[in-house]
C-alpha cells in the first residue's frame, strides 16, 4: 500500500470521526434542548432541519404518519366537550351560535361555547372555547376552537431567536412574557412554520426581516392592537400603522369558504405534508365577518378538515399556522385583571383533563420561559378593560 493511499485512508477516517463527533455532539445537545419541542421525535426533527437535512426529516415524518395513521371510529373522552352553557354576560361582539359537528349525531355538549381565561374588570368574558370532532371518520378525536373578542382584546406578535431568526435581534417583544405584560394577558398561542418552510415573509419592529410575498396568507397586527387575517397584496397593501406581519403559505379559507384544492395530496401550496392522507396535529387562525379572532387546533386534522372547522366557526379569511403535536398550543390564563401572573396560571385548550392522551404537549409556561425560541401571539386586555372605573357595563 503506497504512502498516498494510506494518507487518503487516514484522512477519510479522520473526516468520518470528526463528522460523527460533530453530529453526535449536536444531536445530544438537541435532545436536551426544551426549545426543540417536548418529544424526542420533535427534537431530532428540529436538529435535522438545523443541520441541513430537512428533506430527510420530512421524508421520515411522512413514513411515520403513514405507519401511524389517525384512528378511525371510536368515541372521545366523556369530558371532551367541556362546559355546556355560554356565559350570560356578553361583550361587544356577539358569541357565535353553537358549532355544528362534522361528525354525524352531535354529542351532548359538542360545539357549545364556554368562557375561559381572564375577564375584563367588569367580569365580561373575552374568550370562549368549544370542542368538536374533526370529521365523520376520526370520531374518537376532539379539536378545540377558541373565539376571541377583538373589541376587548389587543394582539401582539412575540418574535423568537429561531423564528424569524437572529437577523432582527434583539426584538422588542420576545419570550419571556414580562411581569408587566402578564397583568393583561388572556391568551397565547403558536404562530406559523419555520420561515424556510413558510413560503412567506416577516415584518416587525419597523423592519422587513424577510420579504413579504404577494399572495401569501398573512396575519397582520396593527399598532392599535387590532389583528386580522387575509391575503397580502389584495387585502393589505401598505405597512402604514402596521406593527407586524407574519406570513405562512396561502389562505385555506377565503370569502367564507374553503379554497379549492385542499384535498389534493401533498400540494406544496399549503405545505408538503398535506391532504387527507395525513390527519395530524394542525392549527389555524382566522377572522369572522365582525372581526372576532378564531383559533383552531387539534389532532387528526387534514388541511381540508382544518378549513372546514374554521368555516363552521364563522371564519371568512383563514390560514394554517403550525403543525405537529409539539408546536400546536393554545393557552388561556386566569387572574385578576391588572395583577401579574406566571405561566402556572395557564390552561391548555386541549389538556389531559378533557381529552386524555390527545392533549397538547407543550405547557402554558413556555411563553414565560426565556429559552422559548419560536414566535407566538399574545392576546391581552385592552387598557380600558383593566380598570373597573373606566370599563362600561355591557
Amino acid at each position: 500500500m503506497t504512502y498516498y493511499i494510506r494518507r487518503t485512508i487516514a484522512v477519510g477516517i479522520l473526516v468520518t470521526l470528526i463528522a460523527f463527533g460533530y453530529y453526535g455532539t449536536t444531536l445530544y445537545q438537541a435532545l436536551h434542548n426544551p426549545s426543540y419541542g417536548v418529544s424526542a421525535m420533535a427534537r431530532i426533527a428540529e436538529w435535522g432541519r438545523n443541520e441541513g437535512i430537512g428533506g430527510l426529516v420530512t421524508w421520515a415524518e411522512n413514513i411515520y404518519n403513514r405507519l401511524h395513521p389517525a384512528k378511525v371510529g371510536g368515541a372521545p373522552s366523556v369530558n371532551a366537550f367541556g362546559g355546556t352553557t355560554t356565559d350570560t354576560k356578553t361583550g361587544p361582539l356577539p358569541v357565535p351560535p353553537r358549532l355544528i359537528s362534522p361528525a354525524p349525531h352531535q354529542l351532548p355538549g359538542e360545539g357549545v361555547w364556554h368562557p375561559v381565561g381572564r375577564t375584563t374588570a367588569n367580569g365580561v368574558p373575552t374568550t370562549y372555547e368549544a370542542f368538536i370532532r374533526p370529521d365523520a371518520v376520526h370520531t374518537s378525536y376532539v379539536v378545540g376552537v377558541a373565539w376571541m373578542d377583538t373589541k376587548l382584546l389587543q394582539a401582539q406578535l412575540y418574535s423568537g431567536s429561531q423564528i424569524p431568526g437572529k437577523m432582527g435581534l434583539p426584538y422588542r417583544y420576545s419570550a419571556p412574557i414580562s411581569p408587566i405584560a402578564s397583568r393583561a394577558i388572556v391568551d397565547a398561542f403558536n404562530s406559523g412554520f419555520r420561515m424556510q418552510d413558510a413560503q412567506g415573509g416577516y415584518y416587525t419592529d419597523g423592519k422587513v426581516l424577510i420579504p413579504l410575498r404577494v399572495g401569501a396568507a398573512s396575519t397582520v397586527v396593527y399598532k392599535n392592537g387590532a389583528i386580522t387575517v387575509g391575503q397580502w397584496g389584495r387585502d393589505f397593501h401598505s405597512l402604514a400603522n402596521v406593527a407586524s406581519v407574519r406570513q405562512n403559505l396561502d389562505l385555506i379559507v377565503d370569502h367564507g369558504a374553503a379554497v379549492p384544492g385542499l384535498n389534493l395530496q401533498n400540494n406544496a401550496k399549503w405545505g408538503r405534508v398535506t391532504g387527507n392522507t395525513f390527519n395530524v396535529w394542525r392549527s389555524g387562525l382566522g377572522v369572522t365577518k365582525n372581526g372576532a379572532l378564531v383559533y383552531v387546533g387539534g389532532p387528526a386534522l387534514s388541511i381540508a378538515d382544518l378549513a372546514n372547522v374554521m368555516v363552521r366557526a364563522g371564519v371568512v379569511e383563514g390560514m394554517e399556522t403550525d403543525m405537529n403535536t409539539d408546536w400546536v398550543i393554545f393557552a388561556s390564563y386566569q387572574g385578576a385583571p391588572g395583577h401579574a401572573i406566571s405561566g402556572a396560571s395557564g390552561t391548555n385548550m386541549l389538556n389531559s383533563s378533557n381529552v386524555g392522551s390527545n392533549a397538547m404537549l407543550e405547557r402554558p409556561t413556555v411563553f414565560f420561559d426565556n429559552w422559548w425560541t419560536r414566535d407566538f401571539y399574545v392576546m391581552s386586555l385592552r387598557p380600558k378593560e383593566l380598570s373597573a372605573a373606566t370599563a362600561t357595563t355591557r
